[in-house]
């Protein structure tokens, strides 16, 4: 399952689950069971019993949240708000004849703007992030006459369809 940020939970969520293991905490420290936390907090048995290993290993602060879980982004925000603006610029700036961008294009772009290579697979991540989907580009010949297939469906295709 994906979560708003790319992974993991979000701040809200981390901050409800740290409170959750900072009760679990303050449970064991009146020397409660492993197994009534996990009933009193709705865990499960083996979350108390590595909360309760782990506060005390290191107290309170060893069950505090250690933030977003998965590798960070390894742009700065300047450079993203960067990218964001260079995608909408189009890809016949940069060298491209056609105007759509692919994972390849937009890796390549990244790489020759930023120095950061990223794999295709990366790119994607990357790109959802910023609030990109994949779409797939209507083909339509160059030779397309919107006026004549205007009048064709006024007129021959309205006698078709009778």
């Amino acid at each position: 399952m994906r979560y708003a940020d790319g992974g993991g939970l979000t701040a809200p969520g981390r901050a409800r689950r740290e409170a959750v293991r900072l009760q679990a905490a303050d449970l064991f420290a009146h020397g409660v069971d492993p197994v009534e936390v996990a009933g009193r907090l709705r865990v499960s048995t083996k979350s108390a019993y590595q909360w309760k290993r782990r506060w005390q290993a290191g107290g309170e602060t060893a069950l505090a949240s250690r933030g977003p879980s998965g590798a960070s982004c390894r742009l700065s925000e300047r450079q993203l708000d960067r990218l964001h603006a260079e995608l909408a610029r189009g890809p016949a700036v940069h060298g491209w004849a056609d105007q759509r961008w692919t994972l390849a294009r937009v890796t390549t772009m990244i790489g020759r703007l930023f120095g950061v290579r990223y794999t295709l697979r990366g790119t994607s991540y990357l790109l959802h992030r910023l609030g990109y989907s994949p779409q797939v580009p209507a083909r339509r010949a160059t030779e397309r006459d919107e006026e004549k297939i205007t009048a064709w469906r006024a007129e021959t295709w309205a006698k078709v369809r009778g």
